[in-house]
């Protein structure tokens, strides 16, 4: 089944819940859901490919592109900026393709202003020890970085309330499943 023509979906959720996992398979299942490539302040990590992975932009570009209204939302998450580039998104919904944005609460929150027909999902741990274990065998994050986005993901849960659709990714199977169900697609 095809997901609805032209419709903004969003995932959110915190860091290490499983977001880029899951979307990737998605998308390996239904190819024709446009993802939309984020810019960012942070380094590359091994393997992330310039305008694939992200749009990896130093601060003085990315404030520049804020400046020009260049981004349909962006925040500051643990330490570096992050963005959705407005054009793309506007083009491929104008398309009438299925959009997906996989971004974080202040640009979710940020979006469903700019796009309140969208449909926000918000993906959660099975538990806040399985999320703190993800994070930690990651193996890219020092110490303090992993106190930061364990206090962050803390916040983050409690806004779970707000989006249309929660989402718990303890499988990721049963995950994908219900995620195709929100989606239209199963």
């Amino acid at each position: 089944m095809d997901a609805p023509a032209g419709r903004l979906f969003l995932i959110t959720g915190p860091s290490g819940v499983g977001k880029g996992t899951l979307v990737q398979a998605l998308l390996e299942r239904h190819p024709q859901i446009w993802l939309s490539i984020s810019a960012t302040t942070r380094a590359p990590r091994a393997g992330e490919e310039e305008g694939r992975h992200y749009f990896f932009l130093d601060r003085e570009a990315f404030a520049a592109t804020v400046a020009q209204g260049g981004l349909l939302e962006w925040a500051e998450f643990a330490g570096n900026c992050y963005g959705t580039p407005r054009q793309p998104v506007e083009a491929q919904l104008a398309a009438g393709r299925p959009v997906l944005l996989e971004i974080e609460l202040e640009g979710a929150r940020q979006v469903r202003k700019s796009f309140p027909s969208g449909f926000q999902i918000f993906v959660e741990p099975p538990s806040f020890e399985e999320l703190e274990r993800r994070i930690r065998g990651r193996g890219t994050d020092s110490e303090e970085a992993i106190t930061r986005r364990l206090a962050r993901a803390r916040v983050e849960l409690e806004a779970a309330a707000e989006f249309d659709a929660l989402l718990v990714n303890g499988d990721l199977q049963q995950a994908l499943a219900h995620l195709e169900q929100l989606m239209g697609l199963a």
